[in-house]
């Protein structure tokens, strides 16, 4: 048996904070739907602790790891990235964060890794893959790939107790749209609601797959709007977190030893400029387009028009991201940076031992924006062309970075088997 244990600390921001995850949406909150979250599940030496925000930054991540109780080379800081939550990370999409909320977060993710790592006790783990619950589609190209795969991790104590209950899905948590004054997890609310129920006493860890490219159909641009949608309320979320918390619970249950292991290694991602007129011109003909330009629309172009006086003008250096892969009795969890895509994942899926299902998950200890595959740039769209705007960094990243990243995950998921 191995120590396990697992915690949550509520991160709920009073109403009146600012909202993220929508250009359109420039209202704040006015009340919660489902509380916010940080949970942390700790194995041995090692944890994941998942925050119910857009993102977390590489700084914060930095920090929670360093104050935490267990090696800071074990840890993994995740994002759940879901769209109903508060600003999360200084200096990025495009509204100021709250410091107050700020400390807090990072507070609570220290709390939550340390009160996990405190009630560990002896325990079993289990690994099964859960059906398709045929939710994610392919936002950019109708038919196109997803990362289906949905692993479930049963995690119970000596008695038989369910500690802790783990699974992962690749589907943004943008059921709820721009329209939403609500703090709210979104549909991965009710996936973990769903699992507790099952469990009474257990504590639900979703982690969010790579969802740079899915969503439940919707395209990137279908979300600049304020309009209310009839296939995007909390109705639906539940239906959807419902439908996958039972796919996993489907899942068959294979015992796997006692042993734990963590990697990482820093890779450098580059950028490449995709806008090819200058700053100053495109403030301005942005500014102007606002002018007439509908409410949700007139948001976004505000948005870029000071991404162009403020960021652009910048030469941005290449990024050092994190990428660590942890090994729970031979199931590897890798976490990578930002939003990645279904191929990414699926590469590295490919390259793993396929007896025992993997966690391949994005927004880990930095959410820097999309980092699409090399075939993608040709495609253009919201995620190549736009997005690193919003997020407020100077330019997209460069072909060949997804690679990179995947390459990186697979050398490190072989080594630990090796090891």
């Amino acid at each position: 048996m191995i120590g396990a244990g697992a915690a949550v600390v509520d991160i709920t921001p009073p109403p009146g904070l600012l909202m993220s995850g929508f250009a359109a949406r420039s209202l704040p909150a006015k009340g919660a739907h489902d509380g916010l979250t940080a949970r942390a599940v700790v194995v041995g030496d090692t944890a994941v602790v998942v925050a119910d925000v857009i993102g977390v930054d590489a700084a914060m991540s930095a920090r929670i790891r360093g104050r935490c109780t267990l090696p800071a080379g074990n840890v993994i800081v995740a994002a759940l990235h879901n769209h109903g939550g508060p600003v999360s990370m200084a200096g990025r999409l495009s509204i100021a964060a709250d410091p107050a909320y700020l400390q807090r977060l990072e507070d609570a993710c220290v709390a939550a890794i340390d009160k996990a790592a405190a009630a560990r006790q002896p325990a079993r783990i289990a690994v099964g893959q859960g059906s398709d619950p045929g939710i994610a589609r392919n936002r950019r190209h109708p038919g196109g790939p997803v990362d289906a795969s949905l692993p479930l991790l049963r995690i119970r104590g000596e008695d038989g107790t369910m500690i802790a209950l783990v699974t992962a899905y690749a589907c943004h948590p943008v059921v709820l749209a721009a329209d939403n004054l609500l703090w709210t997890a979104d549909y991965p609310h009710f996936v973990r609601q769903a699992l507790e129920e099952a469990h009474p006493g257990a504590l639900a860890l979703f982690m969010t797959g790579c969802v740079g490219d899915a969503n439940t159909g919707h395209s990137a641009h279908a979300s600049i709007t304020l309009s209310a949608n009839e296939d995007r309320t909390y109705e639906v979320a539940e239906r959807i977190g419902r439908k996958i918390a039972e796919a996993a619970l489907a899942a068959s249950e294979t015992l796997v030893p006692e042993t734990v292991s963590a990697r990482n290694r820093t890779v450098m991602l580059s950028f490449q400029r995709r806008e090819t007129d200058a700053p100053e011109i495109l403030e301005r003909r942005w500014r102007e387009e606002a002018l007439t330009a509908e409410p949700a629309r007139k948001n976004l172009l505000n948005c870029w028009a000071e991404w162009a006086r403020d960021i652009a003008p910048v030469e941005p250096d290449p990024l050092a991201v994190r990428v660590t892969v942890l090994d729970w009795g031979g199931v590897h969890i890798v976490a990578l940076p930002g939003e990645i895509f279904a191929e990414t994942a699926l590469s590295i899926r490919a390259a793993f031992d396929s007896q025992k299902p993997a966690f391949v998950i994005g927004f880990a200890d930095d959410n820097p924006g999309y980092i699409p595959p090399v075939g993608e740039f040709t495609h253009g769209g919201y995620e190549i062309d736009e997005a690193h705007r919003y997020y407020g960094i100077a330019a997209s990243f460069a072909p060949g970075a997804a690679e990179a990243l995947a390459d990186c995950a697979i050398a490190l998921g072989t080594a630990t088997k090796e090891g």
